[in-house]
């Protein structure tokens, strides 16, 4: 199964000023979650950031917080308790006009979102917010895709843990380069040249 991008949403969790000198292998991780953003912006995958308790942590770096359409602060560990799956997955919009007047079988169906089901994630740290939202996204029934060079935690020892527990839960591990290429999945996509310009 390969991701699709008009099927995608991006979603970084919480690459805060404040944290990012502590994580393990932390300045390449961010560099990776930049790449990620700028090559979702290239091929229209929306990119949604969260921030953990912002007032203390501070905010998302930021070149890649203006990457994201619109950034979640948050107190609980996991973005979906706090908002995140409206964000993923909006509501039907409610009929208009005089519509609901008429019996249900000549009614239209409410409108709504095309369907963005494939949720590509990373960040830190990997064993707390990442792993949480994550798993939770997967209990929403979403599809997740664990972006491992872009995630990291203050230790490699937790990163890894979340990752088997990532894979055990159903999500996808994938790394950087596989969501591009996939994303784009030939060389003559229009934002070929300017994708790999961006992972070279």
């Amino acid at each position: 199964m390969l991701l699709d991008a008009s099927e995608s949403q991006l979603v970084l969790v919480d690459y805060q000023e404040r944290l990012m000198p502590a994580i393990f292998e932390g300045a390449a991780v961010l560099d990776n979650a930049r790449r990620l953003a700028q090559v979702a912006r290239l091929v229209d995958v929306p990119v949604w950031g969260t921030e953990q308790n912002p007032s203390r942590l501070g905010p998302n770096d930021a070149a890649l917080r203006a990457l994201c359409q619109k950034t979640l602060a948050k107190m609980h560990f996991s973005a979906t308790e706090e908002g995140l799956g409206e964000w993923l997955r909006p509501p039907a919009k409610p009929q208009g006009g005089n519509a609901r007047s008429l019996p249900k079988h000549l009614q239209k169906p409410a409108q709504q979102a095309p369907e963005r089901a494939s949720i590509v994630i990373a960040g830190c740290e990997a064993h707390v917010c990442l792993l949480q939202t994550a798993l939770q996204l997967i209990e929403d029934e979403f599809d997740v895709w664990v972006v491992t060079d872009a995630c990291s935690s203050r230790t490699e020892r937790n990163r890894d843990a979340a990752f088997d527990r990532l894979a055990g839960a159903g999500a996808e591990l994938v790394t950087t380069e596989m969501v591009a290429f996939e994303w784009l999945r030939s060389c003559e996509h229009p934002a070929f040249k300017d994708m790999l310009g961006l992972v070279k």
